[in-house]
């Protein structure tokens, strides 16, 4: 629970992420911490995170709600280590087979981060879109991409 604030800030600070409440951070690693992932520097403080959960619906699958990396750490693999330690734990730990997230059209650095994600676990990729920009009652929003990647096995990566 103790990482909550820090993670709001790394999303805050990403200028990319759609920003949840505080609140909302700190109730994801209370409720989520496993099947959520943090990087720490040297000193033990919270420089990347990798968020999401298990869909009630499809227990097969890890939806990754949200990726982000300090500036200071970008450039490092750091989001593909987060991204593929998790999978590994969560396919390890839990069975799952697939895991989703939606990206939204302008962001390249996700797509590129997920579509090789798919590449080294020679997994298929599948996107399509799942909400579209008029869903979105809070303004301009651009729509949000749906990948579906899988399966995982615990031999892939």
């Amino acid at each position: 629970m103790a990482d909550g604030a820090a993670l709001w800030r790394i999303a805050r600070d990403s200028k990319v992420l759609d920003l949840n409440s505080s609140y909302s951070y700190l109730l994801w690693c209370r409720d989520f911490a496993a099947t959520s992932a943090v990087a720490r520097d040297g000193h033990g403080v919270p420089v990347g995170f990798v968020t999401g959960y298990v869909r009630p619906d499809r227990p097969d699958t890890l939806l990754v709600w949200q990726v982000a990396v300090d500036e200071a750490y970008r450039g490092r693999r750091l989001a593909a280590a987060l991204l593929d330690g998790l999978a590994a734990r969560t396919v390890a730990e839990l069975g799952l087979t697939t895991l989703e997230t939606t990206i939204s059209p302008d962001n390249t650095a996700s797509q590129r981060l997920f579509t090789s994600f798919a590449e080294r676990h020679g997994a298929r990729l599948e996107r399509e879109v799942l909400f579209d920009t008029d869903l979105f009652p809070d303004g301009p929003h651009e729509p949000e991409v749906l990948y579906r990647i899988g399966p995982l096995s615990a031999t892939a990566g």
